[in-house]
């Protein structure tokens, strides 16, 4: 039986790492390593790294907001100016209370008729920097918005070209995470990083400046104790960064979870493991909980200090100030714009401790978004690229060994040459390299030595995108999309008439039970094809690879889920098809590739044999035993 950490020795892990400063051992499924035992120069110079690289995404991250700078610098222009009329609010209740309410010198009626005025120019003051706090604000929100649809766009565009292996690596939940969760959290960073910052900044020396000019007595009292605040506040938030880094790899890790639970419902309920994937779900965000408790608790604390070096201040000023406006040394308009001015301090400051902890999850997101902009794309063209002939006359594996990981080779001194127009059977068992085989065909990967050669020339010398316009891939596991049956078989080729999309139904064999449905061709069949048969949903997968007419046809296991009869008719109508085109196939059936022009039979990743059905039928070798093997399979069957 499997065992798993129990939730307290997960959480026991994660606070041990959290004092240690491992950060890679913060995310509850990161991978356990050896740097526990790493000497300390090699720790140091690991941190190094992290802050190389995040010092790196936050370059790449100014210079890609450097397109929205006339927003950005129109958003911080309206800042300085609402807080600058912010900034005259306490001038003007120092004016009201000493120059007008208590001064003996005027009437009732001058009073009055001061105090009018005033008020009417405070008022039209609040009422324009409302106005003008409305305009910032919507901007601001206008602003996120171009910045997350752009981060967006940029970011899905990087998924798309990025290499095989690091999509398959990164899993579905961190790339949905990616794109929603963590690009608009990274949207905040330039009003939380930036804007808010250095606003916040310049109102607090502005007020400052107007306390040390009221009392500097008063001001340096008062403003002893902001550095002790700002030292806390960026030890704290330094510390609290990891762990929302932690929580989002985590959160990814939970979410692909749970599409993996309901995209293989089927398999879920067929091995009654309902309890087990709640207890999967429940755990992680069990743990993904306690980690925003344990951060909530460092940032309450930070708080709480705030709270008492700030209500000190306060206490400060009444007490100092009192004394100086006793002795004649202050007024009270002093004292009460003296006070607000404290309060206009205090608040910048506030709101720059509170954006450090916001700050930090902004951070921790924009490091992950930026980790995928950065990476490599799939297979750059090379600036001599030049576009993939329109006709195929020979594919040649010249010496080609292939490697997934190092030092592993899946295929090894792989050579064979296949002319145009030929059908190509791949047999032997599974891990053989069949379907590495047509991955390197369809450029999925590259060969870790050797070449792959149309007509002669290494396909890695075309232009990626003119090559695949050259091939059709019907998959071993179908993936149909959430749309109509006409929209998916179209996906090829979305041009395409409707007539031409009914034709490659009807070769495919599925124009008939197409009609049958509902709303026919318009019939919507659900994620992954879900409401569709296997042997449906496989024949439309071939009708799409037949409506793209493609030169280089790859068939992996193409009739592997239909019925005796529907893949005799589908075979019937494919020989016509793939005349003159190059085809790869792969068949568990080897009654299905009697017709190959070429059948290679490899075995770990090499070819062993190789000629038509009848040439190998002759040798009495691998492939004579394994048809033998199948033929006396099937008598049993039935």
């Amino acid at each position: 039986m499997f065992h798993t950490p129990s939730s307290r020795q997960r959480y026991q892990r994660f606070k041990d790492a959290f004092r240690s400063g491992d950060l890679k051992q913060l995310s509850l499924y990161g991978k356990r390593n050896d740097d526990d035992a790493a000497p300390a120069d090699e720790a140091d110079s690991k941190k190094g790294k992290r802050k190389q690289r995040r010092r790196k995404y936050l370059r790449e991250y100014v210079r890609w907001l450097w397109r929205f700078w006339p927003t950005a610098v129109l958003l911080i222009l309206l800042s300085l100016v609402v807080a600058g009329m912010e900034l005259l609010h306490p001038l003007f209740l120092r004016h009201i209370l000493d120059k007008i309410l208590l001064d003996d010198q005027l009437t009732t009626a001058q009073k009055l008729q001061s105090l009018n005025l005033a008020g009417g120019i405070f008022l039209g003051v609040i009422l324009v920097g409302q106005f003008l706090n409305v305009i910032k604000d919507y901007r601001t929100r206008q602003m996120n918005t171009r910045v997350v649809l752009s981060l967006r766009k940029s970011l899905f565009d990087r998924l798309l070209k990025l290499p095989l292996r690091e999509l398959t690596d990164m899993k579905t939940g961190g790339v949905i995470s990616r794109l929603t969760g963590d690009v608009n959290t990274t949207s905040g960073l330039l009003q939380l990083g930036v804007i808010s910052p250095g606003v916040s900044a310049i109102r607090l020396v502005i007020a400052m400046v107007m306390l040390l000019f009221l009392n500097w007595r008063l001001a340096l009292a008062a403003l002893a104790i902001l550095p002790i605040v700002m030292a806390i506040s960026f030890l704290v938030s330094k510390r609290i960064r990891p762990i929302y880094r932690a929580i989002r790899d985590d959160s990814a890790h939970v979410d692909g979870r749970v599409g993996e639970t309901f995209g293989g419902i089927r398999v879920v309920r067929g091995f009654r493991r309902e309890s087990l994937e709640r207890q999967h779900y429940l755990i992680g965000r069990h743990e993904i909980v306690r980690k925003q408790l344990f951060a909530n608790r460092r940032e309450i604390a930070l708080w709480t200090v705030w709270g008492a070096l700030m209500a000190s201040v306060g206490l400060i000023t009444v007490w100092f100030g009192g004394r100086l406006q006793v002795q004649g040394r202050a007024s009270i308009g002093d004292i009460m714009a003296f006070q607000w001015y404290t309060f206009l301090l205090l608040n910048p400051v506030w709101q720059i401790v509170n954006s450090f902890s916001e700050l930090q999850r902004s951070l921790a997101a924009m490091e992950r978004v930026f980790e995928v902009l950065g990476m490599p794309e799939d297979k750059p063209d090379k600036d001599t690229a030049i576009d993939a002939p329109d006709h195929v006359h020979q594919i040649h594996f010249d010496q080609v060994t292939f490697e997934y990981n190092e030092g592993q080779p899946v295929l090894c001194g792989f050579d064979v040459r296949i002319p145009g127009g030929s059908v190509v059977a791949l047999v032997g068992r599974s891990g053989a390299g069949k379907t590495t085989v047509t991955d390197l065909v369809a450029r999925f990967y590259d060969p870790t030595v050797g070449a792959i050669r149309l007509n002669e020339m290494d396909i890695r010398d075309f232009r990626l995108q003119s090559y695949r316009n050259l091939l059709g891939i019907v998959q071993q596991d179908v993936f149909l999309f959430d749309g109509t049956v006409a929209e998916n078989i179209a996906y090829g080729r979305p041009n395409a008439t409707m007539d031409e999309v009914i034709d490659a139904a009807r070769r495919a064999n599925a124009h008939r039970f197409i009609v049958e449905l509902k709303d026919g061709y318009d019939s919507l069949i659900g994620e992954r094809g879900v409401k569709l048969s296997g042997g449906q949903a496989q024949r439309l997968s071939i009708a799409r690879a037949i409506l793209a007419d493609p030169h280089i046809l790859i068939l992996d296991e193409a009739t592997s889920s239909l019925d005796t009869e529907s893949e005799q008719l589908i075979q019937e109508s494919i020989h016509e098809l793939l005349k003159g085109r190059t085809t790869f196939v792969i068949a568990h059936r080897l009654s299905t590739i009697t017709d190959a022009d070429i059948i290679l039979v490899l075995e770990e990743g090499r070819i062993i044999e190789q000629g038509s059905h009848a040439q190998l039928m002759s040798e009495n070798g691998v492939y004579h035993q394994m048809v033998l093997r199948q033929q006396q399979s099937m008598q049993f069957q039935r």
